[in-house]
């Protein structure tokens, strides 16, 4: 069974959400939800996985939305959430206002909410964003939404993990300051991926290659994840459902 590019990233996020309790994912977030979804079936009769999907009714047990995920979040009640960003730096500062300098954008974003506020409290926060340019991933983001890290007497029990995006899986290193490459998605190289950061990062000599899931883990995701994710993002699913078709089609002329 041939994995598709965004299987791969979902099972990635999988990976880094092994041994969470209580996982918060945000209103317009498919792939992430979806890694939660694989992570909770993964571990189904092991260990309970908690998710909450902001926006969600048969996925959430919040009552009063954001506001619970905030009480959640400070009273150390939930694992990991996702952040993703207009900018992400080097420093894992994330962009979440807009481009230019502050209060004279050129381009507007929808603003930073409250993402500071759970940068700091959870403490497995996963920066995700599918595109991987030089404008996304920057040297140095416009404006701070929420600071990578914080001065050493700042008590702050959150802070992020990893980076994922189309191309590679970055770690981030807290003590260093700085992404490190963990893995190159199939299909694309070392060269494609300096040339797409803006940042400087470390890596090994010969990257490893991010794993693809296995037959009975694409299964599992087609199945029971694809059909619990199509609750919240129905469009995500069909547009899932046609890829797989469509890839099963080629197959069968070919």
């Amino acid at each position: 069974m041939t994995a598709l590019p965004r299987e791969i990233l979902i099972c990635t996020i999988a990976r880094l959400l092994d041994g969470v309790r209580h996982v918060a994912v945000g209103a317009s977030s498919p792939m992430p939800a979806a890694g939660a979804m694989l992570r909770r079936a993964l571990d189904d009769g092991a260990r309970p996985v908690r998710l909450s999907i902001l926006g969600s009714v048969e996925h959430n047990f919040f009552t009063n939305g954001s506001a619970e995920l905030f009480d959640s979040a400070g009273q150390g009640r939930l694992d990991a959430f996702f952040l993703g960003g207009g900018q992400i730096d080097g420093r894992a500062n994330v962009n979440l206002v807009g481009v230019g300098d502050y209060p004279q954008a050129k381009v507007r974003w929808p603003g930073s909410f409250g993402s500071a506020y759970l940068y700091f409290t959870v403490p497995r926060v996963i920066l995700f964003r599918e595109e991987h340019s030089p404008r996304v991933l920057v040297d140095k983001v416009d404006f701070i939404s929420a600071p990578g890290v914080s001065e050493p007497d700042v008590h702050r029990p959150g802070g992020p993990v990893a980076l994922l995006t189309s191309k590679a899986l970055f770690g981030f290193d807290r003590a260093r300051v700085g992404f490190a490459l963990e893995s190159i998605h199939p299909g694309h190289d070392l060269d494609e991926i300096r040339a797409a950061t803006g940042f400087a990062f470390d890596h090994a000599a010969a990257p490893a290659t991010t794993p693809v899931p296995d037959a009975a883990t694409l299964s599992l995701l087609r199945g029971r994840v694809l059909d619990e994710l199509a609750e919240t993002y129905p469009a995500f699913a069909a547009q899932w459902r046609g890829d797989l078709a469509a890839m099963t089609s080629e197959g069968a002329t070919a």
